[in-house]
């Protein structure tokens, strides 16, 4: 949510800013809708002492005794509450309209964020390791799951639609492992509080995190004010909703591993065969809650926990720094980590760090209280933001396939995953 006050001051830079992200210029019309309801407020409160006097003139009519000026007068204010109820009514219509038209802006990018369109215009910011040699053609997850009967799509199929997979045996246990191991990291030695969050959480909460209202068609609703969580970042940066922290308590640091649901509405005909797309999912999630002038420096370490995990598995990948026209609605800078996977031959997201501001917490009310009130007034300030996945369980699940595959089908564990999978070195096929 974007500061009305911002818009005001300086209407050419805000639109300069969301011309970065291809959208029109918005803020004449929005400081028109604000100047409505200002108007409205004005109107109202001018009606109100209006009707403060002449009540006050009543009372001094019915003191004088004076019946025939009372009654004149009481007739008067009477004939406001028309015109005061219709001031009130502009002031609301005003608010809602601006609140509508403000929740629908993504947030502006940061200065360096490069600009473009689309994916094509991300831009490399470093890579880790090499590529395996194979002496063999490496083949794709889903070919390696089904030869070790150990993934299967077509009873998922059966029991859920398309989009969904059942692991089995020792690919299952993988699967939980990777996710241990990196919740693990994470709150051993990364400073991360471990949470075990709600899966289902309220339109409020997903406002919050601006999945709602522009991106409700992505989302799993499971009643009337119930949803299935897209990402633990929903009820994660919640934590701090409607609060005023100490700024002795920042920044804080969040960690979940939990089930993720997306109707992956905008992806048809994407990825159709294997897990890299599904509508149910396992991530960690990583959640910062900041002040404004350490999220910079918050944001590069997010993204080098992200790192760590691959690093420890051993993984190729590269990191880009997403383009205007590429990164998340609330995110003012994103770093994308793309894993590389040989069966494909191409890198794919396995993690995606955010920085958002403000942007979340004026939606969410999130505010802190600064111990250096000379420099920063006496007044709370919004909290700043970061999220990050650290990383999709079974992305990585996909690229350890991938990578350490065998010429025979089976996978090899990489040495640490060994000790969440009992000592087992390596997945071969069921028989």
């Amino acid at each position: 949510m974007h500061d009305i006050r911002i818009i005001r001051d300086n209407s050419e830079g805000f639109d300069a800013a969301l011309g970065r992200r291809g959208l029109p210029a918005v803020a004449q019309s929005i400081v028109a809708i604000d100047e409505r309801r200002k108007s409205a407020i004005a109107s109202l409160q001018v009606l109100q002492e209006k009707r403060n006097a002449l009540s006050k003139e009543v009372g001094q009519a019915k003191a004088a005794r004076d019946e025939e000026r009372a009654q004149a007068l009481m007739a008067e204010v009477a004939s406001l509450k028309e015109a005061m109820q219709e001031a009130e009514e502009a002031q609301k219509a005003a608010i809602a309209e601006l609140d509508e038209v403000l929740a629908a802006l993504p947030n502006t990018p940061l200065a360096e964020v490069p600009d473009g369109p689309d994916e094509s215009a991300n831009v490399v910011h470093h890579v880790f390791g090499t590529r395996r040699e194979f002496d063999f053609a490496p083949r794709q997850h889903f070919e390696l799951g089904e030869e070790l009967r150990q993934m299967d799509f077509e009873t998922a199929a059966k029991l859920s639609g398309s989009r969904f997979v059942v692991l089995k045996g020792h690919l299952a246990r993988l699967e939980r492992a990777i996710g241990q191991f990196m919740l693990d990291i994470h709150t051993q030695h990364n400073g991360y509080t471990e949470v075990n969050p709600p899966l289902l959480v309220h339109d409020d909460t997903m406002f919050g995190t601006a999945q709602l209202p522009k991106f409700r068609d992505d989302q799993f609703a499971v009643s009337d004010d119930k949803w299935l969580i897209p990402t633990a970042e929903v009820p994660l940066t919640n934590l701090v909703r409607e609060i005023i922290l100490p700024e002795g308590e920042l920044p804080l640091r969040f960690a979940a591993l939990t089930p993720c649901f997306r109707r992956e509405a905008g992806a048809a005909g994407r990825d159709t065969r294997g897990m890299l797309r599904q509508h149910q999912f396992t991530k960690v999630e990583l959640v910062s809650i900041t002040t404004p002038e350490t999220s910079r420096d918050e944001h590069e370490r997010l993204l080098s926990c992200a790192e760590a995990v691959l690093k420890a598995l051993d993984l190729h990948y590269r990191v880009v720094t997403l383009c205007t026209g590429d990164m998340g609605f609330a995110s003012q800078k994103t770093y994308d980590i793309e894993v590389w996977l040989p069966g494909q031959q191409a890198y794919r997201e396995i993690s995606s760090c955010s920085v958002c501001g403000d942007f979340q917490a004026r939606r969410m009310n999130a505010r802190y209280r600064p111990d250096d009130e000379k420099t920063f007034g006496k007044g709370a300030r919004f909290v700043h933001t970061l999220n990050g996945s650290g990383t999709a369980v079974g992305r990585a699940l996909i690229a350890v396939m991938e990578t350490w595959q065998n010429g025979d089908g089976s996978v090899t564990v990489p040495d640490a995953l060994r000790s969440y999978m009992g000592g087992i070195e390596r997945i071969e096929a069921i028989s």
